[in-house]
């Protein structure tokens, strides 16, 4: 029977390399266990640390570009508002001649470009308040009463002017209808005075909601101003709701929730380190909040004056029992160390362990195609599968946030490079492409022509029909030169009423031609208008033939020199400048009427 066993017992051992490990290590596995489990248990600490820095970060940027187009956007439109000439002479002269009803023009003109279709004006000097909303229900009667410093639903008023010049933001959120808005409030200055406040709102209920309210389990966004004053969060008790006209002793902040005087100076460093690295950049630190260690991560909206806080509970986000099969690696690595592993064990751990780690470093310098082909159903195999499954996650959330961050970059160009009303490029988008044009020119390549356009008695059709008249022309006529011009031409929005086209391997010829194009097509047929009327147009045309030796301005300077002549003879033509002439009267060698 002893015999039976003993032989049963050698048939396991010489089957089972783990009972061979495990018999032959006993003794040094019971000298080593302690201070390999706090080795571990470091580790583990670590590595959860690491993680949960990573996606500290990545959640904040995430948060940072997945909804705040439209909030910047308000802000833009606001600050232009606010430094709109029409509206700094109306508050300086209220009721002088007709900078009142200029003014109210320049306002009715923004709130059909505003997203919530109003907008407010406080006159300084008289402390009137006018207002219109969404229906135009004031229209004519904007007018609604005046501010006083005795009405404390007016505080609101002196508090942005004591905040100093610029837009500043205040969060209103209505309980009755369940509506979150941002009020936009931007305070006029001129020289140093103070004229008055102007700005709009906007409904934030729909993007707070889809950002705060995240179903990601033990995580919690919230948004806080500079002072830490919670202005959105998944609990709304939390929220400092027109933080703007209370004192800081009075404010909900972030830093009450913060256990420790050293955790709330911390997190007033992170803010701080992030405002100075810009919008890019987030920080991230374990504090203390509510009695719980938790990953702090702080980001800034540079355009809005907030920062977005994620709160983590890294123990929810980073299940701690993914580590158990590292555990057992561990476990073989101390095996090894004390001199008794064989060369079996070699090969189907070490062997297959250094292979994981080749594709786990490749992880982590970001190549994440590159999978760990474990096979079996071991813990490093499943290790492997583990990993592999975190790597095609990770890199689907990195692709994402990717496309992400490229999308709002074509974006921004867009917005920088484009002119929004025609469709063509800005004066920004064309001095760019001059640019790029003058790098490829040399002295042997063909010539680039440059058109300016102008037209013709463009004031009399704002004068005479308004100002969406005169934008639907402006419109008009950059859809008509961009189908006269060739596919490899550039157009462009010069300013006002005037376009500007480079016209590339270009000659005298094609120049006229081109230019006899354009005029024949902007005059040949009359532009709808409002009403069904029509509205028949001319430009006048300024070209020159570009040499290698010109610049932008020289450029730009004969075309307008050959642009004026055009004026002066009558208008509705194209003259091209004759550098031969020497830029004097007689300096345009070609007239196409």
């Amino acid at each position: 029977m002893a015999v039976s066993i003993l032989t049963s017992l050698k048939q396991k051992f010489a089957a089972s390399l783990r009972l061979r490990v495990l018999v032959l290590t006993l003794a040094a596995f019971v000298t080593v266990a302690i201070p390999a489990a706090l080795a571990f248990t470091w580790i583990v600490d670590r590595t959860v640390v690491t993680l949960g820095t990573l996606f500290a970060e990545r959640q904040i940027l995430y948060d940072r570009y997945r909804g705040l187009e439209a909030l910047r956007r308000e802000v833009a439109l606001a600050e232009t508002l606010m430094r709109s000439p029409t509206i700094i002479d109306w508050a300086r002269n209220e009721f002088g001649d007709d900078s009142k009803a200029r003014g109210i023009a320049e306002l009715e003109h923004f709130r059909r470009t505003f997203i919530d279709r109003s907008y407010f004006f406080i006159v300084g000097s008289s402390g009137n308040y006018y207002f219109n909303d969404q229906d135009g229900t004031y229209t004519g009667d904007q007018l609604r009463y005046a501010v006083s410093p005795d009405n404390p639903s007016d505080d609101w008023y002196y508090k942005t002017l004591a905040a100093g010049p610029g837009c500043h933001l205040n969060v209103n959120h209505d309980v009755v209808l369940a509506v979150t808005k941002v009020w936009m409030n931007c305070v006029i200055e001129e020289n140093g005075d103070v004229l008055g406040v102007v700005g709009t709102g906007i409904d934030l209920t729909t993007f707070l909601r889809e950002v705060v309210e995240s179903d990601q389990p033990g995580v919690e966004s919230m948004f806080v101003d500079r002072s830490g004053a919670v202005q959105a969060s998944r609990d709304a008790s939390l929220i400092d709701f027109r933080s703007l006209t209370k004192d800081d002793s009075d404010k909900k902040t972030f830093f009450r929730f913060l256990d420790t005087e050293g955790d709330r100076a911390t997190f007033a460093a992170m803010m701080d380190a992030v405002a100075e690295q810009g919008g890019g950049k987030a920080q991230a630190r374990f504090l203390k909040v509510n009695g719980t260690d938790m990953l702090v991560g702080v980001g800034h909206l540079r355009e809005l004056g907030w920062y977005n806080v994620t709160l983590m509970d890294v123990g929810t986000i980073i299940d701690r029992r993914l580590f158990g099969p590292i555990a057992c690696l561990i476990g073989l690595v101390m095996l090894v160390a004390a001199g008794l592993v064989t060369y079996l064990f070699k090969r189907s751990v070490l062997d297959r362990l250094a292979r994981t780690e080749t594709v786990v470093r490749r992880i982590e310098a970001g190549d994440f195609s590159q999978a760990a082909d474990e096979k079996g159903s071991d813990e490093i195999a499943r290790l492997a599968r583990t990993l592999n499954v975190m790597a095609r996650t990770v890199g689907t959330d990195r692709a994402m946030l990717e496309a992400a961050v490229r999308q709002r970059t074509e974006q921004l160009e867009r917005i920088a490079y484009v002119d929004q009303l025609s469709g063509v490029l800005n004066r920004r988008g064309f001095v760019e492409a001059f640019a790029q044009e003058e790098r490829r020119m040399t002295i042997d390549a063909p010539r680039p022509g440059l058109l300016i356009l102008d037209i013709d008695h463009f004031k009399s059709v704002n004068d005479g029909h308004g100002h969406v008249v005169g934008d639907v022309v402006i419109a008009e006529v950059a859809q008509r030169l961009l189908e006269v011009t060739r596919e490899q031409d550039l157009c462009a929005r010069w300013g006002g009423d005037e376009f500007v086209v480079i016209l590339k391997a270009c000659d005298m010829r094609s120049l006229a031609a081109i230019g006899d194009k354009i005029l024949n097509t902007i005059r040949a047929r009359p532009i709808d208008i409002a009403g069904g009327s029509k509205l028949r147009v001319t430009t006048s045309i300024g070209a020159h033939l570009v040499s290698a030796s010109d610049t932008l301005e020289s450029a730009a300077s004969k075309a307008d020199h050959a642009l004026y002549a055009a004026k002066q003879q009558g208008r509705n033509r194209m003259v091209i400048y004759d550098p031969a002439a020497h830029g004097e009267a007689k300096s345009v060698s070609r007239v196409v009427a």
